[in-house]
């Protein structure tokens, strides 16, 4: 390359940077307005957001920890009407998920009393009070889930109660979780007469989870399941 052309070739990408940087301070210089209240905005929902956290988060996490080690006794001992109902003088385990939703304590708040109602047979109540409660722990997450599986089986509605079961099963792949609820979905299948698909599970869990407390006697499910698909 001649050194003629090497230094157009400098003039031409100097002139196109130049214009490109013209056009920028165009663009900054015409919407100055416009990009001041943008960076006023962001800067307005970063510092609303650390003031949130900071001088209303932290205060009701503090109080709703407060009120949860009432209900977390009432739960430890069984007392599930107590968790839901509250004793007359403490916010319930309801109260303190409804009114602390935000905050780890009225998450924790909100399982306990999915579970409370479980057992006290409102099966509605505890699906939206489980469906409220959100964890990563893998166990406590798909244990959660399944039990709105339950909820929904005992509402008659079998088919979601798989749907759950499954999705659990799925929440977190270990030896523990996972065939449970692969055994809870197939013992559902058989009371829908889905043999086939119980079938499947059955197998999974022969093949995939052997050393399982859910896979004792498989043959035996796995059989059943298969002559009954052949009916």
């Amino acid at each position: 390359m001649s050194d003629k052309k090497h230094k157009n070739d400098e003039l031409d990408i100097d002139q196109k940077l130049g214009e490109e940087l013209g056009r920028a301070e165009a663009f900054v210089s015409k919407n100055r307005k416009i990009l001041g209240i943008v960076a006023g905005a962001i800067v307005v929902i970063i510092g609303g957001y650390i003031g949130f956290r900071q001088f209303i988060l932290a205060p009701q996490e503090e109080e709703a920890q407060a009120a949860l080690y009432i209900v977390q006794k009432q739960f430890e001992m069984d007392s599930f009407n107590l968790v839901v109902n509250g004793n007359g003088t403490d916010l319930s385990g309801v109260e303190i998920a409804d009114e602390y939703g935000l905050t780890k304590a009225g998450n924790l708040a909100a399982y306990m009393s999915g579970v409370s109602y479980l057992h006290l047979g409102q099966y509605e109540e505890a699906i939206d009070y489980l469906g409220d409660f959100s964890s990563d722990d893998d166990i406590v997450g798909p244990l959660a889930t399944g039990l709105i599986g339950d909820a929904y089986v005992e509402l008659g509605e079998v088919e979601k109660g798989i749907d759950y079961y499954l999705k659990a099963s799925r929440q977190a792949t270990n030896e523990l979780v996972t065939p449970y609820f692969l055994k809870k979905a197939a013992l559902a299948y058989d009371a829908l007469g889905d043999y086939k698909e119980s079938e499947k599970l059955y197998t999974r869990l022969k093949n995939d989870y052997k050393d399982a407390p859910e896979s004792a006697e498989i043959e035996k499910y796995i059989s059943r399941a298969a002559a009954a698909s052949q009916n």
